[in-house]
């Protein structure tokens, strides 16, 4: 081996070490390793930052900005609401979810996808008395495997492309992955849905943290074009079942209803009593279309352009508000801020939320101006509860948001627009539409694995150019002389996959994605079959909780532990590679 490649072996290692440590988080490590493969001359200094402009990094980045403008839309409300339904067997309801989260998880972000359906496939469990941690894994699995399928879906498949494009000229398209990912997604879900969730072992705390979550007595008000004007109350009972939302009561000229309520038809400027979660709340709202209890403040808000925030407080014995209510204080007019919904353990809740005189004790849920949360609460001299990210779905936009990222990713599968710049039009369009706020625009990029990015793929790019990536891969084609072509896509796979279980899949893919092409070219066959070796192993990391942040956010709220993960994830890792073979094989001939 020459200097360089010891240099560059040697870095790689220690990155991979510190990596499975996990006393440091990975961006500061392959930051690090970054500046040090300039310090010690194996990466050029002009070359040291390319990566943060490379278009895997773009379209990574882009990719959550565009998720997060579809659930601000409410597209994915759209839905859940209308397929999801508790009283389903566990494996139809498996199977629905997991059909869900696999079709989101090709088209957006797939720890977005997770993040969206968590809640919901949690409310669903509580519903129906059983344990969230039976579906959750699968779920998160599912999520994984959907990813496959698209470009856009997983981080592997936007670097293996763009790997491809730098190496042989032209990146993979849109829908290239589609054959043999989708292939191996559909037989992963068929597995999780009637065998997988059998294996995973039961636990009676599972699911704790996520259901301990406020319910506030809350008011929507039936606006004037509302299309729920003429209907019974009654007939909006399975709208709010399926958003988890309970029904109390009417007021109608200030006045509130008991009893009869339920048959009284609505009219508009009624105001719904409810009982209801933030979240739940907000997609009941979303779901019919319905304004917040203050109409006239909430169109003011609008109308400010700036967008709007949702917070939770505590109201202390010696807060501004305490004892006082909203309307008396002049929390609109001073504050600009509305009372959406009010706890208060064990005590009836009779008038108007701004009429209520509130008490020490009691929980506040507040719609705010966007990024005035905290001098409001000051004000009040409340306390925030933790920030658990709530926001308000713009309801009337969700066919929009949808055609936007719709005609894109049409544009870009056509080849008609390139698709960092495809994506990029998405994004800036959610900004100009106000789909997605100017100040949350940067919030929604994880920038962590952008430093990943950026830091990686300049490490990446020179392994290949001293010849550390060719070194690999000739022990590997030695390691397999002789082998029909299954076997040597079989040990690249599994060599992938046991990377990928244990590290970041976007630093094993820039490491594997190279090797794949040399070992085609020692064997003067086609790279692409190797580069779909690479792609579906990379994202298969099923056997651990580090070894994909979807494992990783199911840990607490299915209540799972470090060694449950093998039980359902071994034999999905073997479906998969017994599955993809094959079909590389089909679709992608050497």
């Amino acid at each position: 081996m020459t200097q360089d490649q010891i240099i560059l072996f040697t870095l790689f290692g220690v990155v991979f070490g510190l990596l499975l440590w996990g006393r440091f988080r990975y961006d500061l490590v392959a930051f690090c390793a970054l500046i040090a493969g300039v310090l010690l001359g194996v990466i050029p200094e002009k070359e040291a930052f390319s990566g943060f402009g490379h278009p895997a990094t773009l379209v990574v980045a882009l990719v959550l900005v565009v998720s997060a403008g579809l659930v601000r839309s409410g597209a994915v409300f759209l839905i859940t609401r209308t397929l999801v339904d508790s009283s389903r067997s566990l494996g139809g309801h498996i199977t629905l979810m997991g059909g869900i989260g696999g079709v989101l998880s090709a088209f957006m972000n797939n720890v977005a996808a997770l993040a969206l359906l968590m809640p919901v496939d949690v409310q669903t469990a509580r519903k129906a008395g059983r344990s969230p941690g039976l579906s959750l894994m699968p779920l998160s699995f599912a999520t994984i495997l959907g990813g496959m399928a698209t470009l856009i879906g997983t981080p592997p498949n936007i670097i293996i492309a763009t790997i491809r494009e730098d190496s042989l000229g032209e990146p993979f398209k849109m829908f290239d992955f589609a054959p043999v990912g989708g292939i191996t997604a559909i037989a992963g879900l068929v597995f999780v849905a009637l065998v997988g969730w059998r294996l995973i072992p039961q636990r009676e705390d599972a699911g704790r943290n996520m259901s301990d979550i406020t319910e506030y007595i809350a008011e929507l008000t039936v606006p004037e074009d509302s299309k729920q004007i003429g209907k019974r109350l009654a007939e909006l009972e399975e709208a709010a079942s399926k958003s988890d939302v309970a029904l109390l009561g009417l007021i109608r000229n200030g006045k509130r209803r008991y009893g009869a309520a339920r048959n009284v038809e609505l009219q508009a400027q009624d105001t719904l009593i409810l009982e209801a979660t933030p979240d739940a709340l907000d997609e009941f709202r979303a779901a019919l279309s319905l304004s917040f209890s203050d109409v006239e403040r909430e169109e003011r808000l609008k109308a400010a352009g700036d967008g709007l925030d949702v917070i939770e407080v505590v109201v202390p014995e010696n807060a501004r508000i305490t004892g006082k209510t909203a309307e008396r204080l002049g929390l609109a007019w001073r504050q600009g801020a509305v009372l959406m919904g009010l706890s208060r353990e064990g005590r009836r809740i009779t008038q108007h939320l701004r009429k209520t005189e509130v008490k020490a004790g009691d929980i506040l849920l507040l719609l705010v101006p966007k990024d005035r949360g905290n001098d409001i609460t000051d004000w009040l001299g409340c306390l925030p509860l933790a920030d658990r990210g709530l926001a308000v779905t713009a309801d009337n936009k969700v066919w929009l948001a949808i055609g936007l990222f719709t005609g894109a990713v049409i544009a870009a599968a056509l080849g008609i627009i390139y698709l960092p710049i495809a994506l990029g039009m998405v994004v800036m369009a959610y900004v100009l539409t106000k789909i997605v706020p100017l100040s949350e625009l940067y919030t929604h990029i994880e920038w962590p694995v952008v430093v990943l990015l950026g830091s990686m793929i300049p490490l990446g790019a020179a392994l290949e150019r001293v010849g550390g990536t060719e070194l690999i891969a000739g022990t590997l084609v030695d390691l397999t002389a002789g082998l029909p072509a299954w076997a040597i896509l079989t040990v690249l796979m599994l060599v992938t996959m046991t990377l990928s279980d244990v590290l970041n899949n976007t630093a094993t893919t820039i490491v594997a994605a190279p090797v794949g092409i040399q070992m085609a070219q020692s064997l003067g066959v086609s790279p692409d079959p190797f580069l779909m070796a690479v792609a579906v192993a990379a994202s298969s990391a099923f056997l651990t909780p580090i070894g994909h942040k979807n494992n990783t956010l199911i840990l607490g709220p299915g209540g799972y532990r470090f060694g449950d993960y093998w039980r359902i994830g071994l034999p999905l890792e073997v479906l998969v590679v017994a599955v993809s073979i094959p079909a590389i094989l089909v679709f992608w001939p050497m």
